[in-house]
């Protein structure tokens, strides 16, 4: 190269740097690539801008409801909704306990409305309805398909299920909810008491039958206070 070429290349080296620092960005080549940059940090822009704008406005529905918020318009959390639906579905809940209740009054009639004698169909008749009332929460009455269902860990008692039902959305420890267990298992024992008497007992005798209904007064007594357990629970 000439002295001149290697001059003016010199002075250019020279004046792209701030005393050998930092070096200037280099022109857009033309004018269409300069549009072209501007266009596109633009669309950058604009979209960066609409997000935030969009952030901002979700922002209050996003952002946590305090517990008196709630309240105060007049909006209750969903325990208590589920709370309520349990309280409407209460007769239900309760059904099995009244059909059992019947039962064990319908066997009361039979073994107190007649002094004549009974037969081994009597007997078994009044067995078979005893075991329908106690809702196969008697592990000897249960019958070979329910044992099997038992054996597995499904739960067959229907009082057991009524009770974890209506306690559900109690606290483990809650008073309440022990209680109803405790009258739980007063009444599985009743029932194994009262079904282990009448298939043991001969009731041609009038001072055996008066022995089962005796039992069986105490089973319904037992399973009206099982009943204000499971109400409890429901606060009904």
């Amino acid at each position: 190269m000439t002295p001149a070429v290697l001059s003016a290349l010199s002075q250019t080296n020279s004046s792209s740097t701030l005393n050998g620092l930092i070096p200037f960005p280099p022109k857009p080549q033309n004018s269409k690539q300069n549009i072209f940059l501007k266009n596109k940090i633009s669309r950058r822009d604009i979209a960066s801008l609409s997000f935030s704008f969009s952030f901002i406005a979700l922002s209050p529905f996003l952002s946590p409801i305090a517990p008196a918020s709630a309240f105060s318009i007049g909006i209750s959390g969903p325990k208590d909704w589920l709370k309520e639906q349990k309280r409407k579905s209460s007769r239900f809940i309760l059904a099995p306990i009244d059909a059992s209740r019947e039962i064990l009054r319908s066997v009361y009639l039979s073994l107190t409305a007649r002094d004549s004698e009974y037969t081994n169909k009597d007997l078994e008749e009044i067995q078979e309805l005893l075991r329908s009332a106690a809702r196969d929460c008697v592990p000897q009455e249960r019958n070979s398909l329910v044992s099997f269902q038992a054996s597995t860990g499904v739960e067959v008692c229907t009082f057991r299920l009524i009770v974890k039902n209506a306690a559900s959305l109690l606290d483990k420890k809650d008073p309440v909810k022990l209680e109803a267990e405790a009258m739980l298992n007063d009444l599985i024992r009743s029932f194994t008491s009262l079904n282990g008497l009448a298939s043991e007992t001969d009731i041609q005798l009038s001072s055996n039958r008066e022995k089962v209904v005796v039992a069986l007064m105490d089973t319904i007594s037992v399973l009206d206070k099982f009943e204000q357990g499971v109400k409890e629970c429901l606060e009904v």
